[in-house]
């Protein structure tokens, strides 16, 4: 019996839909991160991009578990010497819910070109309303 192996050109790609109202952040990252490399699907191949779409909706209502709100942060470079910032997610979940999320699964993905083309296929907003409606996403459960 052969193992199958997929290639770019046999991959169909389906449109998912996922609700963060009320989900840990990095439980809902993981399982975004996993239907981004596809290993939701029998026909998963890791040197090629399976994975499908997901538009992630409600980011301003993701929770964060413990004292994680309060004690910790989300620090990025500017390039400049001495450019090391910091946010607390309590600032960022309140100003940018949607950079914090899209920050969590982008650091689930692998670190290469791979990676960077999956990252793509992620859609992020606030609120409730997203304007995919005509790739007629399914709604995807994460529990």
């Amino acid at each position: 019996m052969k193992t199958y192996m997929a290639n770019a050109q046999s991959v169909e790609r389906k449109w998912y839909v996922v609700d963060a109202a009320g989900v840990p952040l990095g439980r809902l990252a993981s399982k975004v991160a996993a239907v981004l490399r596809g290993k939701n699907k029998p026909t998963f191949t890791p040197n090629v991009d399976t994975g499908d779409f997901v538009i992630v909706i409600n980011t301003d209502k993701v929770v964060l578990t413990g004292k994680k709100l309060t004690d910790k942060y989300y620090r990025y470079h500017t390039g400049y010497i001495g450019g090391l910032k910091e946010v607390s997610y309590k600032k960022m979940l309140a100003e940018k819910s949607d950079l914090a999320v899209y920050e969590a699964v982008r650091g689930m993905l692998p670190k290469n070109s791979l990676g960077r083309d999956m990252i793509k296929k992620l859609r992020v907003y606030k609120g409730a309303e997203h304007n995919h409606a005509a790739q007629k996403p399914e709604e995807l459960k994460l529990f």
